[in-house]
This record gives structure tokens, sequence and C-alpha cells, in this order.
């Protein structure tokens, strides 16, 4: 098999991995409304929907349709960033557990999670999702699908993020606990809201 199609494989194992992400944010959302909580910040979710199906479809696109090479030195160190952000983002839902969705959900009370990566940022799926979305194109040298990719997601990350922070500080005891956290880098100088 060509280096294009073993890429094809990876991308198509991510769309199942995201395929059973949106079951388990059906079950996860069940029960969260069960303890009460609400979808917070909804105006931006279809848009981030259409940007990670943009992604997934115009990288193999890219690579296919525009002969992008595999080119080692860069394709096997932005696979293992891949791998990389998948690890932190399995780390960042194991830690949410049932508290984690694909979309904002709160409820009201529940104090915030402060374990696991949380206890040195605020937002770690979001910083493996950044990576991911630079990374993951790059891995065979999809560099316009990767550059047009991550622009677009810093628009929609800063529209989930500010939703997001807002919906969890008027829920519970957010800012109190994780305020004085960068969002994205450990050691980084707080960022403003």
């Amino acid at each position: 098999m060509t280096s294009a199609g073993w890429y094809l494989v990876l991308i198509l194992a991510v769309v199942a991995e995201r395929i059973g992400e949106l079951v388990v944010t059906q079950r996860n959302a069940a029960r969260l409304r069960a303890r009460g909580g609400f979808a917070a910040g909804e105006a931006h979710y279809p848009v981030m929907v259409m940007l990670h199906t943009a992604l997934l479809l115009g990288a193999p696109l890219e690579v296919f349709l525009l002969s992008r090479p595999f080119v080692a030195w860069l394709g096997w160190p932005m696979l293992a960033l891949v791998f990389a952000t998948m690890a932190l983002r399995y780390w960042a839902i194991s830690t949410l557990g049932d508290r984690w969705t694909t979309r904002i959900f709160v409820v009201p009370g529940e104090p915030p999670v402060v374990g696991g990566p949380y206890r040195w940022v605020r937002h770690p799926n979001y910083l493996a999702v950044i990576l991911e979305v630079a990374a993951l194109p790059l891995v065979h040298t999809a560099w316009l699908t990767a550059v047009l990719g991550s622009l677009a997601n810093a628009f929609v990350l800063r529209a989930r993020i500010r939703a997001e922070e807002a919906a969890l500080s008027e829920a519970s005891s957010y800012l109190a606990e994780l305020g004085d956290r960068p969002r994205f880098l450990p050691g980084a100088a707080k960022e403003s809201r």
C-alpha cells in the first residue's frame, strides 16, 4: 500500500474515533441532564462540527488531489504528535468521566474538575485539539489544510472557550478553583479572560 493509502487508513481511524465520541457524548449528556445539567453556548457547535468534518475530508483530498508526498522528517514527528494529542485528550476525557461531552454541559453546583491534566491547565482537551488540527494534515504534508484548519480552529475555540468559561463560572466555583491556571500551557502566564 502507498503512503497515501496508509494516510487514508489513519484518517478513517480518526473518523471512527469521532463517531465513538459522539456515542459517548449522547450517553454522558443524558446523565448530565438527569442531574439537572444543561447545554450552554450552542451557537458555535454547528461551526465546530463543520470545521472538524472539513479537516477530515480536506486533508486526504489535499493529499490525493494535489499529490502531496509523505516527507519522513515531517510525517513521522507529526504522527507521533497526533498520538500524543490522543493520549492527552483521553487523559482529559477520563478525568472528566461522565462530565465529558463534545458540547458544553454544566451541572449547577457541581464543583469543577481539578485533577488529572486540569491540575496544570484549564483546557487540556483544547490544547490537544489545537495540536491535532495542525499535526494530522502534516502527517502527509497537507499543509494547506493544516494552515486553514488551524486558523478556523482558533476562531471557533475562542468562541467556545468564552462560552464554556462563562457557563462554568455562572454555575460553579470554576474561576475560584481554576482561574489562576493558564488555559493551555503549564507554566505559561495566565491568559486574559
